[in-house]
């Protein structure tokens, strides 16, 4: 369901954040802060999304339940023709929030996705149109440099947010993963466990500051009936 992003999506999405930079000027010592809230909030973005897409209950007149809950082989003609039948009666929110459930029963298929096919779809609909939104806004109206910097880490976390968890689900991961993991910058595996065994707290997936904030977010959702449990399996 997830797709790579075309190269020249790719290459505008890169042009557009270096624009930001370069319109963003000489650094400060205030960009080391922007740079924390940015990564801050790209995980806190992760959550959100993640606790909104775990929730938000798939069509129940397509086929998807059968679909979740197929027993017999994912590669055979009988499988591949129901999942077929069924993605091609939905959207593409719906295929998302249907990814999302799918991965809780099926976590290890997130991990062997390549990283292009995992931000693909991020940058498509998400994080690109957001940062030419930034350039225009920048071009238009004298911003801080520290702020243009805190949004480009921002974007730069966010776009990666659905790679860094599929790291969380693989063991052969580059060096630049291992190292922000013992720094701190992203979050471990067993952190992550915790998500999965509950499926009720810890969503964020970059590094997880965020996660006491978005916890006390799914409980008032919870409790005011935003969303329901019902909502966590295909029907």
């Amino acid at each position: 369901m997830m797709k790579a992003a075309p190269a020249p999506v790719m290459l505008l999405f890169a042009l557009s954040l270096a624009l930001n930079l370069w319109l963003a000027g000489v650094p400060g010592w205030t960009w080391l802060l922007a740079a924390l809230s940015g990564w801050y909030l790209a995980d806190m973005a992760s959550g959100v999304v993640h606790l909104v897409m775990d929730y938000y209950p798939c069509r129940s007149d397509v086929g998807l339940g059968a679909v979740y809950s197929y027993e017999g082989s994912r590669e055979s003609d009988e499988y591949l023709s129901l999942r077929a039948a069924a993605m091609a009666r939905i959207g593409g929110f719906q295929k998302l929030a249907y990814d999302f459930k799918n991965h809780h029963p099926r976590p290890d298929a997130l991990g062997r996705r390549s990283m292009l096919v995992q931000i693909g779809s991020t940058i498509c609909f998400t994080t690109l149109p957001t940062s030419l939104a930034v350039n225009l806004i920048a071009l238009a109206v004298p911003l801080p440099g520290w702020l243009l910097f805190g949004a480009v880490i921002f974007l730069i976390g966010a776009t990666f947010a659905q790679y860094f968890h599929g790291t969380l689900h693989r063991m052969d991961n580059p060096w630049i993963v291992r190292a922000m993991r013992r720094v701190g910058l992203l979050m471990t595996p067993q952190a992550h466990a915790i998500h999965h065994a509950t499926l009720t707290q810890d969503f964020a997936t970059n590094t997880g500051w965020s996660n006491p904030v978005v916890n006390r977010l799914f409980r008032l959702a919870m409790r005011r009936r935003w969303l329901t449990e019902a909502g966590l399996e295909p029907r």
